[in-house]
């Protein structure tokens, strides 16, 4: 979704989640969008919101500004938006640039990893991008959570 001033519009697991995007999604079509999103990470700035963002927009999970990937996940996602938000130490309604966020990453993936990443079904997804290698490899995490 293009907004006038330039902005994307992220909830707060998607600032950390997406820095492991590998290509992977529910749909090509979801793909295709959110490939697009990406893109433009590298010079739109980021609008921190609450709730449903422009990744949400195209997913067929989200039903009127919730989430139905199961049961109580509506309620999950957002925890996960106000610990992603805490770890970075942001707020909704910032704005920040992707690779301010992309700095910050490594120093709080370990905390993020041990609370959601165990479960999660993007878990294989993110294992296989060199960020994720990378930040193991650094920290001596195993990968196994």
């Amino acid at each position: 979704m293009n907004r006038p001033n330039g902005e994307i519009k992220f909830r707060g697991h998607h600032l950390i989640c997406l820095h492991f995007f590998d290509g992977a999604g529910y749909s090509a079509d979801f793909i295709a969008h959110l490939r697009g999103v990406m893109e433009r990470t590298a010079t739109d700035s980021i609008h921190i919101c609450s709730g449903p963002d422009d990744v949400c927009i195209r997913c067929p999970n989200i039903k009127g500004g919730r989430c139905f990937y199961k049961e109580n996940a509506d309620e999950e996602i957002r925890e996960m938006d106000r610990t992603a938000l805490e770890l970075l130490h942001l707020n909704d309604g910032a704005s920040v640039k992707w690779q301010d966020i992309g700095e910050i990453i490594p120093g709080i993936f370990l905390k993020w990893s041990a609370k959601y990443c165990r479960g999660c079904g993007w878990l294989n997804a993110c294992e296989r991008t060199l960020l994720y290698q990378k930040i193991c490899k650094k920290s001596g995490y195993s990968g196994q959570l």
